[in-house]
């Protein structure tokens, strides 16, 4: 099997457009301060967010509830190349201790859209059939579309384009 091949009933994709270059879109991905800001859809928020960007760096990023209920995730980069591709995983915690329940892989790629934009794709593969229908229950993809519309939103706070092309 190769990358491309990956089986269609354990994995979720998300496309999108935005009209921010790669570097702005990778950024909104990787800062913390930015993080914070758009990656939980209401109600819930993103209230804390550590990231040591690179290859075997780790990353951890703690959800909180309406009612109080947090999520903390961690996991580890795969692999960074800055702007164009980040991948990462929860089955390792930090410096490569596995997790308690590995639950997928995350593969976003910014690449240019031509336009000075970016076209935005994740891939999200996971560790099974079940894996998958857990997160489409989570609410996958109508809260990324609503995430990413933060995203579009603070890009547009901060000068850098005016969203979804």
């Amino acid at each position: 099997m190769t990358a491309d091949d990956f089986p269609a009933d354990r994995e979720l994709v998300f496309t999108r457009v935005f009209d921010a270059p790669p570097s702005a879109v990778f950024r909104g991905w990787t800062d913390p301060a930015w993080l914070v800001q758009w990656f939980t859809p209401p109600p819930w928020q993103t209230v804390r967010v550590v990231n040591d960007v690179r290859t075997g760096g780790s990353t951890r990023t703690l959800m909180r509830g309406p009612d109080g209920t947090e999520m903390d995730n961690p996991g580890v980069y795969l692999e960074v190349d800055a702007p164009h591709r980040l991948v990462f995983t929860d089955a390792f915690t930090h410096a490569w201790a596995p997790s308690g329940k590995p639950f997928m892989v995350g593969i976003l790629a910014f690449d240019d859209d031509g336009a000075g934009g970016t076209r935005f794709t994740a891939r999200l593969r996971h560790w099974s059939v079940d894996d998958r229908a857990a997160h489409e229950a989570m609410g996958f993809p109508g809260g990324w579309e609503i995430a990413h519309e933060q995203l579009a939103e603070l890009l547009r706070r901060e000068g850098i384009g005016r969203g979804p092309a």
